[in-house]
């Protein structure tokens, strides 16, 4: 487990694919205290699609997909309304 500082030390000019281990939400933004790195890719379509297939396995575990250029990271909440269904 690691904090942002150190994920952007060890993958320079990444995209990396993390799990939030400590985070917490204020005034719908969503901040990362400790973070677990997946994998590391150098093209985002790549950590795109790793992201999906674990999203897919476990929806309930908090991944994200950030590049390591910038300084913080932040999530903003989305609020979800009304009910989900397939069109046919």
């Amino acid at each position: 487990m690691v904090k942002w500082e150190q994920v952007r030390q060890r993958y320079p000019e990444q995209w990396v694919l993390v799990e939030a281990i400590s985070a917490y939400s204020k005034n719908s933004i969503r901040y990362f205290d400790e973070l677990s790195v997946i994998s590391y890719f150098s093209d985002s379509t790549q950590a795109w699609k790793e992201y999906k297939k674990l999203h897919l396995a476990e929806p309930t575990r908090e991944y994200y997909i950030f590049h390591t250029d910038h300084k913080t990271i932040e999530v903003k909440e989305q609020k979800f309304i009304g009910v989900r269904r397939r069109l046919q």
